[in-house]
């Protein structure tokens, strides 16, 4: 089923690059494609590694636009509030005393996505849209790739038109795959994954870079997200999984401290880490929101048409720190089970940052232990997360 689906997904997508442009990515996609229609069993590997960007009032993205709006940026939100709520929008306005513009819309719609364009004098886009769920993605992975793919098409689309050259991109760490060394490094070899969710961030790097290199004025920068945690320092905004599981371990640790879940599972104990259990990158998301203003920064003044950098923090921390971290935090302690480690979990990830610090002038601020304590203020003021409807 996978493999016909990523077949038809290939014939669909080279017919909307027409003949012309593209070249590059029409070369990659197609070997990529190949490979993994050469080994379609690896579709499961990344099936538990996730990273939730739906849009401006998502997770990541309100994050930022709190940090563009308290530097004097205007900032104007498009989303389709598939995975937030418009509710989001007050609290933005309640931390920064100002209001983003906001339009409903799913960049799927080209015409709507047109009328933004036309209505708004746009310097720069930031792309955090795009379905987020690598284990959605491996079940429906026609729906991921074309989704992330068109979205990226249509928007490229609307910027050519309307002459605004400049976007940050909200890729991921999971372009990696199953890294041989570590730190992962931007000058790694990338795009070995496994996954459509990894698969269609990759290939939207790849557009990127071929859609800026045959056009002059165009900039765009890449940022590979490692491990987002915590929330804004407020409480106001956070990390919301609804009434569903979360799929990232800091909501679940939050939701099992409040009594939501009866323990915690703790996927292997036996990697060769400081605990036996994996290690990861944890980055703040308010780092993570800076980094973007860094990234609109360089761009204003590069003449690179495009760039790659890993945000995080340099350090990996083992699952049982960061839930020793939550149990400081708490004041509670964590219940949790050692269950048996996951197809594909690899024991070891976290990010090189040197091209982000000595290019962008970013580093991270925050530790680990400074993400617990926000995540939990953010759960114990918001224990049921978000509560209006989109």
């Amino acid at each position: 089923m996978f493999v016909a689906l990523l077949r038809q997904w290939r014939k669909c997508l080279l017919g909307r690059l027409g003949t012309v442009g593209y070249g590059v990515f029409r070369s990659r996609m197609n070997d990529l494609v190949d490979t993994i229609l050469f080994f379609p069993m690896l579709g499961y590997f990344f099936l538990y590694l996730f990273l939730c960007h739906p849009g401006g009032t998502g997770f990541i993205g309100s994050h930022t636009v709190v940090e563009l709006l308290n530097a004097g940026y205007d900032v104007v939100i498009a989303d389709n509030l598939c995975n937030s709520k418009i509710e989001v929008i007050d609290r933005i306005q309640k931390i920064t005393n100002k209001r983003p513009a906001f339009y409903k819309l799913d960049l799927l719609d080209s015409a709507a996505l047109e009328k933004v364009f036309a209505e708004n004098r746009i310097d720069a886009v930031i792309h955090f849209a795009g379905l987020k769920s690598v284990a959605e993605s491996v079940a429906d992975p026609g729906r991921y790739l074309d989704t992330n793919l068109t979205s990226t098409f249509h928007l490229l689309n609307a910027m050519e038109k309307h002459q605004v050259y400049k976007l940050v991109f909200s890729s991921s760490a999971t372009v990696y795959g199953t890294p041989e060394t570590m730190p992962n490094r931007e000058s790694d070899v990338v795009g070995k994954v496994c996954c459509p969710y990894g698969f269609s961030k990759y290939l939207n790097e790849l557009l990127l870079h071929d859609f800026a290199r045959q056009r002059d004025k165009f900039r765009f920068a890449s940022l590979r997200y490692f491990n987002p945690v915590g929330a804004h320092p407020s409480g106001l905004i956070g990390e919301d999984c609804g009434q569903k599981a979360p799929n990232n371990l800091a909501p679940y640790i939050t939701r099992t401290l409040l009594g939501q879940f009866p323990y915690l599972s703790v996927y292997g104990d036996q990697y060769d880490t400081v605990d036996g259990t994996g290690v990861r990158d944890y980055i703040h998301v308010v780092d993570l929101a800076k980094g973007h203003l860094a990234a609109l920064n360089y761009l204003e003044k590069t003449d690179s048409k495009y760039d790659v950098f890993n945000l995080g923090t340099g350090k990996g921390t083992s699952v049982l720190q960061l839930v020793s971290a939550f149990e400081e935090a708490s004041g509670r302690k964590v219940p949790y089970r050692i269950v048996g480690p996951r197809p594909g979990d690899v024991p070891l990830s976290f990010a090189a940052v040197e091209k982000a610090k000595n290019i962008l002038g970013w580093t991270a601020e925050y530790d680990y232990k400074d993400c617990a304590r926000d995540s939990w203020n953010w759960q114990v003021q918001n224990p049921n997360g978000y509560t209006e409807e989109g």
